[in-house]
């Protein structure tokens, strides 16, 4: 059995805590610093998973000394959700260049081009696969991811409003989040088998598309 990394039962155990960095670096080598420690874990957590996910490993990985996570992080818990950050972030800067360019009368097209953007986006990066599932194994990890999406459902639900607008702003919430989290539960599938040839990886996207446009399209006109 992995030994737990310090203060992990405590972290994960605390019903809707929202796990937070120690602190951010200020300086340029600390940033560096900080950069490799979440490139490394990304690496660990494809490698060995969450279960066996360790600080030393990391820290090996990093090349820097255990005590150098410590200042950043108080557990692998809080590290992970750092990871879903990174992701979230890089995703809403997708859905913005969607949200600039809707309403318009071809936004299945944009559509079609956004889910090609992230589905590259998956593709490329097996670790996003590997974080969402990792914080989805506390109720604290669960909370702060929840937190962390806030922003991009908040966005998706402003560019509902044109395509939904007899509904109010907490039901296009609500259809924020189950776009979402179909979109990325389908990606995660799309790219379950590492070995999936790049033909049969396109037409499952394609499906995930004509999945996606055909719930909006009911929306739309529902």
């Amino acid at each position: 059995m992995v030994a737990a990394d310090k203060g992990d039962n405590k972290a994960a155990g605390e019903l809707g805590e929202i796990l937070l960095p120690r602190r951010r670096p200020a300086q340029q080598r600390s940033r560096e610093r900080f950069c490799r420690i979440l490139t490394a874990a990304r690496s660990v957590l494809v490698d060995v998973g969450f279960e066996s996910f360790t600080f030393d490993e990391v820290a090996k990985r990093a090349e820097v000394p255990i005590g150098t996570l410590y200042q950043f992080f108080a557990n692998k818990y809080v590290l992970i959700c750092e990871l879903d950050r990174e992701d979230t972030a890089a995703t809403v800067a997708e859905l913005t260049t969607f949200a600039d360019q809707v309403p318009a009368l071809q936004w299945p097209d944009i559509l079609d081009e956004l889910i090609d953007h992230l589905a590259d986006m998956w593709r490329a990066d097996p670790s996003r696969r590997a974080v969402w599932h990792a914080v989805q194994s506390t109720p604290a990890t669960r909370a702060t991811a929840a937190a962390t999406e806030r922003e991009m459902l908040v966005l998706l639900a402003h560019v509902l409003h044109p395509l939904a607008p007899q509904s109010d702003e907490s039901e296009r919430l609500m259809m924020a989040g189950l776009l979402v989290h179909t979109l990325v539960s389908l990606l995660n599938y799309a790219v379950h088998d590492p070995h999936t040839s790049d033909e049969v990886f396109k037409d499952t996207v394609a499906e995930i598309k004509r999945m996606a446009i055909a719930y909006l399209f009911a929306v739309a006109t529902g």
